[in-house]
């Protein structure tokens, strides 16, 4: 194949140590009145507080909506956007983690082109432009404030959905580490875990012949000469960071290494989508209600140890990424799936889906629906059928990775 690149980013990308501090002059961009999406903790802050003291200074109005629940359930986003309609928004801020963030994609989808949020499930759905959206993330770990995807939950569903649009794209994510550092050390090692899982997923993902047709067809079109660039970042920030973060969370340098990581995982990700790992996910999450990047990172091994014969040279530079400087191909690909065992081992990830708290008689179920999603298992770089995906969640759930590899 010949060398083909594909990235739909922010048209504005700000990091570093106090650019939040920018957010009034990069809203002022887009007009005078600014529905804010957040959460109750988050809005209860001094540096919420002065962000919203920026955007008056900055002549611009807010109607904050700070009832932003995790997962996003359908009906709270009714329950802003009903709220917001009669303020007329010319944008929409999302400030806190993923949810916040996709709460504000999710508004202002629905304030642009009206409807309910079961007219956008899947893919290209979304029929143009947005209200302008400006994401200010306060984890490191979703990178929702550079994807094309919205994730909510469905009451009558049982697993989370997605709208993914090159439309749901914020205009500017301003990403400040600062705000990170107060994130729980608990939290810290989730989101940097589904973060690592984010880069390998998309580094790791189907590499496809770069037809003009490609991206103008799908989201997520496997990786490519651009994302592999965001992704290799993302390994080599978190593998140098991402333990100290977690331990010592008052590190700027490690907290800084790891929003920059999530950010350019979420590059990564959003062209060249993610694979068994998050299919895995979704009937893990809905059945044992853990952590959407926790739920990842127990799987992410057993599924790199899956792939190592179909992605053996892409393990072995993830391997070198993360520091491994010796051995030849295969040692440096088996040696990036034990650095990152050891990683999460060292976070505190659950180690087996069992430890999760996956009820074994679920693994046939939860099998039936991992294979169900189409759009991520086509993106794994190993084909599945539904006995592989049977023995992989086995040897999962028993923390088995040779039976993994088989």
């Amino acid at each position: 194949m010949g060398l083909f690149g594909a990235l739909r980013l922010p048209r504005e990308i700000l990091f570093g140590s106090g650019q939040r501090r920018a957010l009034g002059a990069v809203a002022a961009k887009s007009g005078r009145r600014a529905l804010v999406c957040t959460d109750e903790r988050f809005a209860a802050t001094p540096s919420f507080a002065e962000m919203m003291a920026d955007l008056r200074a900055s002549g611009i109005e807010a109607l904050v909506h700070d009832q932003v629940l995790p997962d996003v359930p359908s009906d709270t986003v009714i329950t802003c956007v009903e709220a917001a309609r009669p303020f007329a928004p010319d944008m929409v801020i999302g400030i806190g983690g993923g949810s916040c963030l996709d709460m504000a994609k999710c508004a202002a989808l629905l304030l642009t082109h009206g409807g309910v949020l079961t007219d956008y499930y899947g893919e290209f759905k979304v029929p143009g432009a947005v209200l302008p959206i400006i994401a200010v993330p306060t984890t490191a770990g979703t990178g929702s404030e550079v994807t094309p995807v919205a994730v909510i939950s469905d009451p009558v569903r049982t697993l989370k959905v997605g709208i993914s649009s090159p439309h749901l794209i914020a205009t500017a994510a301003i990403c400040d580490p600062d705000l990170t550092l107060t994130c729980p050390p608990g939290l810290t090692a989730i989101a940097g875990a589904d973060a690592l899982t984010h880069a390998i997923e998309a580094f790791t993902a189907v590499r496809r012949a770069g037809s003009a047709t490609l991206p103008q067809q799908h989201v997520f079109i496997g990786k490519s000469a651009l994302t592999d660039h965001y992704a290799l970042l993302a390994v080599r920030l978190l593998g140098r960071s991402l333990e100290t973060a977690v331990k010592d969370g008052g590190n700027a340098d490690a907290r800084a290494d790891v929003m920059l990581a999530a950010m350019a995982a979420g590059c990564a990700f959003g062209t060249a989508g993610t694979a068994a790992a998050h299919a895995i996910q979704y009937p893990v999450g809905a059945l044992t209600h853990t952590a959407h990047g926790l739920g990842v990172a127990c799987v992410l091994p057993y599924v790199m140890a899956y792939n190592r014969s179909s992605s053996l040279a892409e393990m072995a530079e993830i391997g070198t990424a993360l520091g491994l400087a010796d051995g030849n191909v295969e040692k440096r690909a088996q040696g990036a799936i034990d650095t990152v065992r050891r990683l999460f081992a060292a976070i505190g990830i659950a180690p087996t889906l069992a430890k999760l708290g996956l009820a074994e008689d679920k693994l046939d179920w939860t099998a039936e629906q991992a294979i169900s999603i189409d759009r991520l298992i086509k993106n794994n770089p190993r084909p599945f059928d539904i006995e592989g995906m049977k023995t992989l969640l086995r040897a999962a759930y028993n923390g088995d990775m040779a039976g993994a590899a088989a």
